[in-house]
């Protein structure tokens, strides 16, 4: 095994993410030890570098072709990471000072030189009794900012922000008023795009949808009147425009069901934002103020068309 791959299993032994077991990581921790193809990781070193030496150290041992402006990259990429692991530490000058630089702590050192060695698994386990695993951090980070929505009766939890805080409203605040009892037979989440999705029911309802269809963001069907809301979620783009009717229409051409088309948005100053780009014959909802409805027609309130 190379020095690169054998950097990489230390890293995941150590528990470290996928993203922080890249080449580009491997780099650093090799740098940062001072550890060439040909050293033994029983002489380790701890010296004080810049993200400068580190990026010469890889290029010149490692033949990588690194250049000086992707220390940004390693700064993002690996250095704040192995620093939230409490492997590095800096010498507390301004980032932007040219005397600013990292080094393996005293106890990460000791660690690296027991690698490969009878004394390896003592010295992992007293680390990781002092400091909790990065991997298991950064789930629980995620967990905690993990935000709940009821869906059909049963329990959500998306990932925080904006958007799906949005959805959220569609859901609870907007379907109950003007869509009640309704089913959501679609929603998707940030990072996991198919959060609820009732294949069964959309196809039933004439929903023939490919790999290639970008679905609404929120798909709500009144069983009583046979009406289907397609709503999409703005935050900072995707309206119901006449480009986007056209294509759900497309993508909706063998149901038959009457056809509502809404443009949600969090509040009255986005809504202005996008007010010139809506498309007629559509509605608008703001969960600022979720008792109220804008209808962009002349001659009737809400209602397919």
């Amino acid at each position: 095994m190379d020095k690169i791959n054998e950097a990489r299993e230390l890293l995941k032994m150590l528990g470290m993410p996928k993203a922080q077991q890249a080449d580009i990581c491997c780099y650093v921790l090799l740098a940062m030890a001072g550890i060439k193809q040909d050293t033994l990781w029983k002489d380790a070193g701890n010296e004080w570098i810049r993200i400068h030496d580190i990026i010469q150290f890889a290029n010149t041992y490692y033949g990588s072709t690194y250049a000086e402006n992707s220390r940004e990259t390693f700064r993002k990429q690996a250095l704040h990471h192995f620093r939230n692991a409490a492997l590095v530490e800096d010498n507390g000058k301004a980032t932007n000072s040219p005397n600013y630089r990292y080094r393996l702590t005293e106890e990460t050192l000791q660690m690296v030189r027991a690698f490969q060695t009878s004394e390896w698994q003592k010295s992992m386990n007293r680390f990781l009794m002092d400091h909790e695993k990065l991997v298991d951090i950064y789930a629980s980070k995620k967990k905690m900012t993990m935000m709940p929505v009821h869906i059909n009766g049963v329990d959500f939890q998306v990932s925080a922000g904006k958007h799906n805080e949005l959805q959220r409203a569609i859901i609870e605040e907007f379907a109950p008023r003007f869509a009640p009892h309704s089913e959501c037979l679609y929603v998707g989440d940030t990072t996991e795009k198919d959060l609820v999705k009732n294949v069964f029911k959309l196809g039933k309802l004439g929903f023939q949808i490919t790999l290639h269809d970008k679905m609404p963001d929120v798909v709500l069907y009144r069983e009583d009147k046979n009406w289907i809301y397609f709503v999409e979620s703005v935050t900072s783009v995707g309206p119901m425009d006449s480009k986007r009717i056209l294509e759900i229409t497309e993508m909706t051409k063998n149901v038959t069901a009457g056809k509502i088309f809404v443009t949600a948005f969090l509040d009255f100053k986005t809504y202005k934002r996008f007010s010139e780009t809506l498309a007629w014959e559509t509605e608008v909802w703001i969960a600022e103020m979720p008792e109220h409805m804008i209808h962009l027609n002349g001659d009737e309130f809400l209602g397919p068309r």
